[in-house]
């Protein structure tokens, strides 16, 4: 047996527990991740530079509000999505078990259906372009990503197939078997490198214009960072791989849709029409 190069970082997934309550790393990286982009939106919707004509889009007010309502679509649709998309048999069997969410189970699919269907709801009830909130919104969410897959390699949770390269990981709940740590290769391309990609394109003046190349851009990214991911990683043993396949996993399924759509979001936005006062003559 081949020993891990790397060997696995005995970090307890519970950061602190105080009385009956335990504060997990999870749940953590969900709280750090939505407080975060609850600053960086309002950052980006409160430089006039960053918008056409100087002209912004909400107020910084709409964004303390909507962020109940990203968190409900969060929770709501992640959970939702995990019990239709990767176990629905056993919830079936067990429907109680669907409310114990401190058992683990989020889908990230089923979680961005919840925001989207938040920020649709909430863009109409305020008079906000619906594309224009979907770009504030994405332009921070990769850091929550990054977070949360970081607390899935603490969980010892997620992890990939088996593997000699020289960084593999002996997980503790994964066999006598060094295998790819594919939970930080999501913490890097979904993480870092797709919010670097978004800080690049929110920054440069043109695309912000654009209603929904933003946003696009972060779908796109995502999907084309799970899918490639999605060859290391392990798949989940209640589905296995599909089709009779020894490669494709439900996530290169649910996945696959968002590439397509974020492809034809960028490819189709256009310009937001300013009002008379605001342009040249």
């Amino acid at each position: 047996m081949q020993i891990a190069e790397i060997p696995f970082p005995n970090i307890d997934p519970v950061l602190v527990t105080i009385g009956p309550l335990a504060i997990h790393w999870y749940g953590i990286g969900y709280i750090v991740g939505i407080l975060f982009g609850w600053w960086y939106a309002k950052r980006l919707v409160t430089s006039p530079k960053l918008w056409p004509a100087g002209v912004l889009p909400m107020k910084p007010e709409d964004i303390d509000d909507f962020v109940v309502w990203a968190a409900i679509g969060v929770v709501l649709g992640g959970r939702t999505g995990y019990v239709l998309f990767y176990d629905l048999p056993r919830y079936i069997a067990n429907p109680l078990d669907i409310f114990a969410v401190w058992q683990g189970g989020m889908s990230f699919h089923g979680g961005l259906l919840g925001v989207i269907l938040a920020m649709i709801l909430f863009s109409r009830s305020r008079g906000i372009r619906v594309w224009t909130l979907f770009d504030v919104v994405a332009a921070g969410v990769p850091v929550g990503l990054g977070l949360v897959r970081l607390a899935n390699f603490i969980n010892s949770e997620l992890w990939g197939g088996v593997t000699d390269v020289p960084w593999a990981i002996e997980f503790p709940n994964g066999g006598p078997f060094p295998r790819h740590p594919s939970q930080l290769y999501e913490a890097l391309l979904e993480g870092l490198v797709l919010f670097c990609l978004l800080r690049f394109l929110t920054h440069s003046r043109l695309k912000l214009a654009l209603p929904g190349f933003v946003s696009g851009a972060f779908i796109a990214g995502y999907g084309c960072a799970r899918i490639f991911v999605e060859f290391f990683r392990e798949p989940d043993r209640q589905l296995g791989y599909l089709l009779g396949t020894n490669w494709l996993t439900m996530g290169m399924i649910l996945s696959t849709p968002m590439v397509l759509l974020g492809i034809w979001a960028m490819a189709t936005a256009r310009p937001t029409p300013q009002p008379a006062e605001n342009r040249t003559a």
